[in-house]
C-alpha cells in the first residue's frame, strides 16, 4: 500500500488559521492513519504487507512559511516509526519515503496560502527556498526496489536531500552535546 495523498499550505506560524491547520492535517496525517488502519487488519491476515508512507524532506527538516506542512509530515514520521515496530512481527514492512521536491503539483494548483501578514514580508524575502526539482517518472524503480527488498529500509531518501539534512543533523548533535551537562543536570 501507497499512502501519497496530501497537499502543501504555504503560512508563516502566525498566519495560519484553526481551518487551514485542521484541514493540513486532515489530510497529510489522520488521512494516512485512517488508510494505514483500513490496510493493516488485511496484511496482518495474510502474514505479510508492505505500507509506504509518502512524508517529505519536510518530514524531517523544515522550512520557514511551511509549518503547518511540517507538522503534519513529522506526525506521519512519527506515527510510522512508532508503527514500524508494532508492526514487524506480523511481516509488515513500513517504509518512510522522504522526497525532496519534484515537478508535481505540489507547488502547483494543490498548494494552499494563507492570507499573508505584510510585517513577514522580509521573513518571505530573505527564506525563500530555490528548488531545484526532480522527475517524478524517475522514481518508478526506486519505488519497486524498495518494494521487492527483502529487508526494506524504514526511510529512504528521495532526491537530493540527504546532503542538506545531513548537515542539519549534525548541527543538532553539536548543539545536544553541548547542552548535554545542563540536560544531564535536569534530571535530578
Amino acid at each position: 500500500m501507497v499512502n501519497n495523498a496530501g497537499f502543501g499550505h504555504v503560512g508563516m506560524v502566525e498566519e495560519l488559521t484553526e481551518a487551514e491547520v485542521r484541514a493540513e492535517l486532515d489530510a497529510n496525517f489522520l488521512g494516512t492513519l485512517w488508510v494505514t488502519q483500513g490496510a493493516l487488519p488485511i496484511m496482518r491476515a495474510q502474514g505479510h504487507g508492505r505500507i509506504l508512507q509518502i512524508t517529505s524532506e519536510g518530514g524531517v527538516r523544515t522550512f520557514p512559511g511551511f509549518g503547518a506542512y511540517h507538522a503534519s509530515k513529522w506526525a506521519v514520521e512519527g506515527l510510522s516509526q512508532t508503527l514500524a515496530a508494532e508492526v514487524a512481527a506480523f511481516g509488515i514492512h513500513i517504509t518512510m519515503v522522504e522526497p525532496g521536491p519534484y515537478r508535481t503539483d505540489f507547488g502547483g494548483g494543490s498548494l494552499r496560502q494563507s492570507r499573508p501578514n505584510s510585517d513577514y514580508d522580509g521573513v518571505r524575502e530573505a527564506t525563500a527556498p530555490e528548488f531545484q526539482l526532480g522527475d517524478p517518472t524517475a522514481t518508478r524503480k526506486a519505488i519497486l526496489q524498495v518494494v521487492d527488498a527483502d529487508a526494506p529500509p524504514l526511510r529512504i531518501f528521495f532526491g537530493r536531500s540527504f546532503d542538506p539534512v545531513e548537515a542539519e543533523y549534525r548541527q543538532r548533535l553539536e548543539t545536544w552535546r553541548a547542552w548535554q551537562p545542563v540536560s544531564v543536570a535536569a534530571f535530578g
